[in-house]
């Protein structure tokens, strides 16, 4: 990825080195507005007030071009910079207001959403990019085909999160729309997996909402998909919940569990090896094999079980993992992000996977070299794993603080880079 230069070509340009470096606080000066907007006189003050720079200063003037007309060397690097933004779609114009330019879109929550048009490479390795965007506007060129789309969309939450959600009645659409570019270039037996929330009730019951098994059957039949399972991720470590139906009524269990529904689109040629994810032996079943297997002839009800002696006896690599995937939410990644999050004083994500989930659904799902996409990318979880996998990936999210935040574990990957407008932002704050 090729960073933009700022210098001011012509025979008149005035060198860089000359001049303080205001792309940051450009950057910076839109994202601190409340509403995003600022006219050129606003924002050429508060540069003015972020760099430091005096009056004078801000009034001093140059010749540049082949004229030698005088310019103001700073106001003129100012717009520079605020040309570049555009271009980038980090800014939009205001409908109806001349001249005046408004940062990409700030949530009530405060978080730095995506405008429509904003395409932007927050930062890449040799193996993937991620990038700054709504997904639609990324996947509809998406022209590679994909081995595995693995997501952890936003839920159909009642009370919806800083980064929002469709709601229930949105959602199956939502997903759909969102990811039928993916599903068309999908490899033959490549795989979906959707983390999906399973505590979402019907409002004001206990009863749980069948948001997911109306999915599951919108996206088998409008896309020729099937489902391989719905895999259980156990988490021993979540807080008690339904508190409302569990805690205080008392009609509900604690729940303790999410899903991630496995689709493909040609499941005799599914790409899934369990291979990749065996796991080691248990003291037990290490001893029964060193010891050459069951030595007892035993049969269970009625027939339909039973073991014989020499049974269990094979040397093997390893056992086939169950379809409950234990693993708390915490992991060594997550309180990385955290971390970063903090110090770069961004706000930190609400809902967060462990890594050893996306690590385990890439190994199983597809080979070193496979294109692996998330299109609600959040923390970059599965670009993360995708990394440590030796697969390529494309994460896509709409929420740049989120991305920011992220870029600082990656930063030892190969040939990693991030634009100038990422990597200026917030540092100017």
């Amino acid at each position: 990825m090729r960073h933009h230069s700022h210098e001011h070509h012509g025979r008149g340009f005035v060198r860089r080195i000359e001049q303080p470096d205001l792309f940051a606080h450009v950057l910076t000066a839109y994202a601190k507005q409340s509403d995003g907007t600022l006219t050129n006189d606003e924002l050429y003050r508060r540069v003015a007030d972020s760099a430091g720079l005096s009056q004078e200063q801000m009034r001093a003037s140059a010749p540049i071009g082949v004229k030698g007309k005088r310019h103001g060397v700073l106001t003129r690097q100012i717009r520079w910079h605020q040309q570049s933004l555009k271009r980038m779609g980090v800014l939009a114009h205001v409908p109806g207001v001349s001249s005046v330019w408004r940062f990409a879109h700030r949530t009530d929550s405060g978080l730095h959403q995506a405008l429509p048009s904003t395409r932007l490479i927050a930062f890449s390795t040799r193996l993937g990019v991620a990038i700054w965007a709504r997904c639609e506007s990324v996947l509809a060129r998406l022209d590679e085909p994909v081995a595995l789309l693995c997501t952890s969309p936003p839920y159909p939450l009642n009370k919806p999160r800083d980064y929002g959600n469709p709601t229930e009645r949105e959602f199956t659409d939502f997903i759909c729309r969102s990811i039928e570019p993916i599903v068309r270039h999908l490899l033959p037996g490549g795989s979906i997996c959707l983390n999906l929330g399973n505590d979402i009730f019907v409002p004001g019951s206990p009863a749980r909402s069948l948001y997911r098994e109306r999915l599951t059957l919108t996206l088998c039949e409008r896309y020729s998909l099937h489902k391989m399972d719905d895999l259980i991720w156990f988490n021993p470590c979540r807080p008690p919940g339904p508190v409302e139906w569990a805690s205080k009524r008392r009609v509900q269990l604690n729940g303790s569990y999410e899903t991630v529904t496995w689709l493909t689109n040609d499941p005799m040629r599914v790409r899934a090896d369990n291979r990749r994810v065996l796991q080691p032996h248990t003291e037990r079943q290490q001893r029964l094999i060193d010891a050459g297997g069951e030595a007892r002839n035993v049969r269970y009800a009625d027939g339909a079980h039973g073991v014989r002696v020499g049974s269990f006896a094979n040397k093997t690599q390893g056992r086939i993992p169950r379809n409950v995937l234990e693993h708390t939410h915490g992991c060594s990644d997550t309180r990385q992000y955290r971390r970063d999050a903090a110090a770069l004083g961004l706000p930190i994500h609400g809902a967060m996977q462990p890594l050893s989930i996306p690590e385990f659904l890439i190994k199983l799902l597809t080979q070193p070299g496979d294109l692996v996409v998330d299109p609600f990318g959040g923390t970059v979880k599965t670009g993360r794993a995708a990394e440590n996998s030796g697969r390529r990936w494309l994460v896509i999210e709409t929420m740049l603080d989120y991305l920011r935040a992220s870029a600082p574990r990656f930063v030892g990957a190969d040939g990693f880079q991030m634009h100038e407008a990422i990597a200026a932002w917030p540092k100017a704050a």
